[in-house]
């Protein structure tokens, strides 16, 4: 794609114009809020308010959640408002931008919450703050796709970095204070979960849902699935949030499943005649023994797909970039049903635009037709490694893939055990 010079200074003055000021109120909380850099989160202290859930721990993770969520929302009101002029003028950046001014004005204004009955009413707006946000990325990327001349696919693909880590770290404390507050009135196991992480997350169990789910959807989309063989330590478990890891083995596998079938279809000319190879799991528990006492699960994932031609793999980690073939992204996105995985926490529950273009560029994919069923396309998106990544690097992690041309991936997840990890990634 090549980007159209700006032909005169005053064009370029205007693409950096700044939007409209805010009211004197407005502007005076988000420069009280934004000039304190984001701190990391805290999980030690995060994980602390459900050990174990009490009246005075509940009140403490609600002072911790007005204190931190304020000074996230802005920082994302002044990255949006730092965008070229034209870009933040865009209707889905706009949208954006004014959603997330008027949580932060609500959150900022609000006044403390000092009792249960209050920090209940608190909670219950929370949780629709938390379901109004849901399409913020979908929508951004819209926006981004109208407006791509205007900034190159490096810029926006860093903005949407520190978008999607500031999303996780608001939805992970918002829907742990909003778990922890439910968790005073209901029973649950309380030695088990802590808020949104499990103490005792089973990748075994994950990896054989997500595998399940997988292999229907290829099923279904391509005609035959291949198996999975879990090894190593099957009984293994670690403290986990249940929802990030999901999120992480299913795209993984959706990539692995779809390129083990297209490359023996491709081979063989059918996928009946021929016993497909099957994805090889591995998991790996924390040893005692690391040198310097952090601990991380490791899992590797293996398939016989014909692994990553090398003038792509600079490249499988970038937004919107897929190696689905265009001929069968067509024919997974005429499915709208999207299965249990519809939109799961990124893609939203519907859909921003249709796509109808046809158009290939950058975050066609994502806001295309396929967001109506975000998960449940086995192929095509091009967001799935990128965000898987992000996910995994979040709590100091890493998601690395190794590829054997003609032959397969190995793709190498290590996710830190959130008992022990220090600080998120922001």
């Amino acid at each position: 794609m090549i980007y159209p010079r700006l032909s005169t200074v005053s064009t370029a003055r205007a693409l950096h114009r700044r939007a409209p000021p805010h009211s004197a109120e407005l502007a005076e909380l988000l420069s009280r809020y934004a000039n304190i850099a984001p701190r990391p989160i805290n999980l030690s202290q995060l994980l602390s308010f459900g050990r174990p859930v009490t009246p005075d721990s509940v009140l403490a993770s609600v002072s911790y959640t007005l204190a931190e969520l304020p000074r996230r929302l802005a920082t994302r009101v002044r990255t949006l408002e730092t965008l070229p002029f034209i870009v933040g003028t865009n209707p889905y950046i706009s949208k954006t931008l004014n959603a997330y001014k008027d949580s932060f004005t609500w959150l900022a204004t609000h006044d403390p919450v000092t009792s249960l009955p209050e920090n209940e009413e608190f909670v219950e707006k929370l949780a629709g703050l938390v379901q109004h946000h849901t399409n913020d990325i979908p929508t951004m990327a819209k926006g981004f796709q109208e407006s791509a001349r205007y900034m190159s696919p490096t810029q926006i693909s860093n903005f949407l970095d520190g978008a999607i880590r500031n999303r996780i770290s608001v939805r992970l404390i918002a829907e742990q204070h909003i778990t922890l507050s439910k968790a005073l009135s209901e029973a649950t196991d309380i030695d088990r979960y802590v808020g949104v992480v499990d103490a005792q997350c089973s990748p075994h169990q994950m990896i054989r849902m997500c595998g399940s789910f997988v292999s229907e959807l290829c099923e279904a989309t391509l005609g035959s699935s291949p198996e999975f063989i879990i090894d190593g330590d099957p009984d293994a478990t670690f403290p986990y949030v249940p929802v990030h890891l999901e999120y992480i083995i299913t795209e993984i596998l959706k990539n692995s499943f779809r390129a083990t079938v297209e490359q023996h279809h491709k081979a063989h000319g059918s996928t009946t005649t021929k016993r497909l190879p099957p994805i090889n799991i591995t998991l790996s528990p924390p040893t005692t023994q690391s040198p310097n006492h952090e601990h991380y699960f490791s899992i590797r994932i293996r398939d016989q797909g014909g692994g990553v031609s090398p003038s792509n793999m600079a490249r499988i980690f970038s937004y919107a970039f897929t190696t689905a073939g265009r001929d069968a992204q067509r024919n997974m996105q005429d499915d709208d049903e999207g299965g249990p995985y519809a939109a799961q926490h990124v893609g939203g529950s519907a859909a921003v635009g249709d796509g109808g273009n046809g158009d290939a560029s950058l975050f066609g994919e994502i806001t295309g037709k396929g967001l109506q069923t975000g998960l449940g396309t086995i192929a095509g998106l091009g967001y799935g490694l990128p965000m898987s990544r992000l996910y995994a690097k979040y709590f100091g992690g890493s998601l690395d893939l190794f590829s054997l041309e003609g032959w397969g991936s190995d793709v190498f997840l290590k996710l830190r055990c959130l008992d022990e990890a220090g600080d998120s990634a922001i």
